[in-house]
């Protein structure tokens, strides 16, 4: 099974979740560092899973061994960027942060678990202009196994 979907949105990273028990409390509370997350993991999983129905019947099954998962991330272009002009995407989100957080939206939808995954290619560049935020996402069978 080969996924190629792309997802419209602006991209959110990982992050940390931080745990932290107050003074009298016996159960720690858990908070992430970034709430706007679960919203993006949650469109990546659906475009995953338009993307899988798509497929034929016999071609839908979760990848059971190593996976490719190659993503460009899309990002808004800033206005002091002027039309045209080519520029690295040089601030944050981190471009493995974003990576993070795809995996963690692909878990269970195209492959069992994120550990299967053993190569990563990912990319972040700023929107064309007049381009919407999105990211290209492609699943693949590892080739290295």
């Amino acid at each position: 099974m080969t996924l190629t979907f792309t997802v419209f949105g602006v991209a959110q990273p990982q992050g940390s979740t931080r745990a932290f028990i107050p003074k009298g409390w016996t159960r720690p509370i858990i908070t992430a560092d970034n709430p706007q997350n679960k919203g993006w993991r949650q469109l990546v999983a659906e475009g995953a899973n338009i993307a899988i129905n798509a497929l034929p019947a016999d071609a839908r099954a979760p990848i059971e061994a190593g996976v490719r998962l190659s993503a460009s991330f899309y990002l808004p272009r800033p206005k002091s960027l002027k039309r045209g002009t080519p520029a690295a995407h040089l601030k944050a989100p981190d471009v493995d942060k974003l990576l993070r957080s795809v995996c963690d939206a692909l878990k269970g939808v195209a492959f069992a678990d994120d550990k299967q995954v053993v190569e990563i290619i990912g990319r972040k560049h700023y929107t064309g202009v007049d381009e919407p935020p999105h990211a290209d996402i492609r699943v693949e069978p590892s080739i290295l196994w």
